[in-house]
């Protein structure tokens, strides 16, 4: 972090200019979109001023006076300028604290000569996105611009910092009417975002975390993405350039608190997670353990698009494609040695005994009963509890073979 240091207006009334001055940005995407260069200025200036981005910068670079950082931040003239000044040593320190190791596989898509819409299965509320922009900048590649919900910019701070992170927002608790009106203008963006600022775009395949790890694409995702772009559906969709990617995490640090939420629920239909708990959630996930972690990049399916059948009922096209996107994901899967262990003692039988030794076999029993541990409920369902999180790192399995069609 000390290397990183070391080394350290007014809007038209119709259009701001996009990035490194290319395409002129609609006015009706500034309540959404990423801050643009021009913008930055202001905004760093709002959060050296704030108390509270000043406290949380001290903790997580504890050590450095905060008016170096502030420094730091003045110089960066673009969003992937401070990207790669802050975000991405912190990010790759996270990594090296908090994790065994992370990789990527980019083949699928090293010859490719547009942006990407990167649309993967949703483990953790921050890093999913954060990390592939990592890698992609290892890999030479951009970085993502992020779609990231409304829900979970609890403080003014956090939704200031994630916009200079190149993040684009999505609104939620809206009335139908609004929903779709803010559906429509997010799918502009993210056309706008892929043909005119060339730039990569990351989305979850559903709406929130997948809590029990079977990972399934939302068609409501897809007919969002659909509202904008020109011609047929297919069309629509071709134009965003979609991308599945398979992430894979050893281990979930927020794997009971999911646990927890699944029991909540269970004994109280109306439990909703209070703002707190979403920030514990983030918190959790950023800096609990991962062990290892790896990225599988897909092709485009923009050829299996073109292979759909015209005729096909257009309440039909986008479960199709939503299939053809899962099964990407499913088929693309990293496993770890718990992954086969939770099948196998969740399914009561020795499948894949072959898998793991004793010993990972231990030391992934160890772990569940730990995290157990850590679940604080007064009416605890340890049997209960301990089904779902071995369903969570059983379920790709289960999807794996049947993407695969492995007996």
């Amino acid at each position: 972090m000390n290397e990183m240091i070391n080394s350290m207006q007014s809007t038209p009334l119709h259009h701001r200019e996009g990035q490194g001055g290319g395409a002129p940005i609609p006015v009706e995407f500034d309540d959404i979109r990423p801050y643009s260069p021009e913008e930055l200025p202001a905004v760093y200036e709002e959060l050296i001023a704030d108390e509270a981005f000043r406290s949380v910068m001290g903790k997580v670079m504890p050590g450095i006076p905060f008016d170096m950082i502030a420094m730091k931040m003045r110089q960066c003239k673009t969003n992937l300028e401070f990207q790669k000044a802050f975000c991405y040593p912190f990010l790759h320190d996270l990594v090296n604290k908090c994790s065994a190791g992370m990789s990527m596989d980019c083949t699928a898509i090293q010859g490719d000569s547009f942006p990407h819409t990167f649309i993967t299965n949703h483990r953790d509320i921050v890093l999913d996105s954060a990390l592939l922009s990592v890698l992609l900048v290892d890999n030479g590649q951009n970085t993502v611009e992020i779609a990231i919900g409304d829900n979970l910019l609890i403080f003014p701070w956090i939704k200031k910092l994630v916009r200079i992170n190149k993040s684009f927002i999505v609104q939620r608790a809206l009335t139908m009417r609004q929903m779709l009106e803010s559906s429509a203008r997010m799918s502009r963006y993210m056309h706008f975002a892929i043909n005119e600022k060339n730039e990569n775009i990351w989305i979850a395949q559903r709406e929130g975390r997948a809590k029990d790890s079977d990972d399934r694409t939302q068609d409501s995702v897809l007919k969002m993405m659909a509202m904008g772009g020109e011609g047929s559906i297919v069309e629509r969709l071709k134009g965003l350039n979609i991308t599945p990617a398979a992430i894979s995490y050893e281990y979930d640090p927020c794997d009971y608190l999911k646990a927890k939420e699944y029991q909540q629920k269970r004994d109280n239909p109306e439990f909703k997670k209070s703002r707190e708990d979403d920030l514990l959630n983030m918190q959790t996930g950023i800096f609990g353990r991962k062990g290892h972690i790896h990225f599988q990049l897909t092709p485009c399916i923009n050829e299996k698009l073109d292979a759909l059948d015209p005729a096909m009922p257009k309440t039909e096209i986008f479960t199709a494609i939503s299939a053809m996107i899962d099964e990407q994901i499913h088929a693309n899967y990293r496993f770890y040695p718990g992954n086969y262990v939770a099948y196998d003692w969740l399914m009561g039988e020795g499948k894949f005994a072959d898998k793991y030794t004793a010993e990972e076999k231990n030391v992934f029993e160890k772990y569940i009963e730990g995290q157990l541990a850590k679940i604080d409920l007064p009416n605890k369902d340890e049997e209960f509890l301990r089904e779902k999180m071995l369903t969570m790192y059983a379920n790709p399995v289960k999807n794996y073979l049947k993407a695969t069609l492995v007996d």
